[in-house]
């Protein structure tokens, strides 16, 4: 059986979650800490990282628009950990996403804190209308520099690749996985044997026919706050369809985000323009005058 997670006490706990319907995801995640109150805030190196985190992604909501770019959200985001004496993580990747693809199967990516190799293969690209997000923020008090937890992976995607399994579970498994999963996500607590449905899946990860999601974290042991959320881009402006939940009473920090740009950045509503509505009351109120016309002509 899966080994349970112990919730912390005293530390961040991030919950993260996704659904898709008929192939189109939204996917979020949210960073809390147990026992913060309004009258008992956390405070420290906790309450540094979580802000941090929360308000670079309240101003990539308000940068991913038509006619903005990556570059744009990537210096911004710097800006405010910096703020914070903060890092983002490195090398950490958002992404556009489509029908069945949640992430990696497209060049419109969005990076936190650039690694050298990134940093000459990632290229700068604008936003367009009708294009959908998953934007995701990690930050930690530590370096940025990532390291691989010692805590079982549970969650695996399927791949592309194909190749001929050996074993006779290994088929099973990988069959039940393609009839139930398709390309999206999946944890192995979704399967009523787990202990067999383990038996199965070492060949398959080791003929990349499914890829891991491994728990990482800050090299150097420090908290890491995460939020994510997914955003479609429309003509004037965009939607967040999931996440922004967030009380900043609960935390208390010494630090603030001084930088004019950012400042006024975040204080900019998230709501998108309501441009469409008035264009439409214009055209209605005109159809209604023509109509007025031909019946005064009649």
């Amino acid at each position: 059986q899966t080994r349970p997670l112990r919730i912390l006490s005293s530390g961040i706990n991030a919950e993260y979650g996704g659904v898709h319907i008929d192939g189109y995801a939204g996917v979020v995640a949210h960073s809390i800490v147990v026992g913060s109150t309004a009258e008992n805030p956390a405070t420290g190196g906790l309450a540094d990282a979580v802000l941090a985190a929360h308000n670079c992604a309240e101003a990539a909501l308000r940068l991913i628009k038509a006619g903005n770019t990556n570059q744009q959200i990537t210096e911004t985001i710097q800006k405010i950990t910096d703020a914070y004496n903060c890092s983002p993580l490195e090398g950490m990747l958002s992404y556009e996403i489509k029908r069945y693809q949640t992430e990696g199967a497209t060049d419109k990516q969005i990076v936190l804190n650039p690694n050298e190799a990134q940093k000459k293969e990632i290229k700068s690209m604008e936003f367009a209308v009708h294009e959908v997000y998953a934007m995701d923020v990690f930050v930690t008090t530590g370096s940025g520099k990532m390291k691989e937890s010692n805590v079982s992976t549970t969650v695996h995607k399927r791949s592309d690749e194909t190749y001929l399994l050996k074993m006779k579970a290994s088929r099973a498994f990988f069959s039940d996985v393609c009839n139930r999963f398709t390309l999206m996500p999946f944890t192995l607590r979704a399967f009523e044997d787990e202990k067999k449905a383990k038996m199965g899946l070492k060949e398959c990860v080791t003929h990349e026919l499914l890829h891991p999601y491994p728990v990482q974290h800050d090299s150097d042991g420090k908290p890491v706050a995460q939020f994510k959320y997914t955003v479609l881009v429309v003509p004037n402006g965009n939607i967040r369809i999931n996440g922004g939940l967030f009380d900043p009473s609960l935390f208390k920090s010494e630090h603030q985000i001084e930088d004019k740009e950012v400042v006024a950045l975040l204080a900019q509503s998230a709501n998108r323009k309501a441009g469409g509505k008035k264009k439409k009351k214009k055209a209605k109120s005109a159809a209604e005058e023509a109509k007025s016309e031909a019946a005064a002509d009649n």
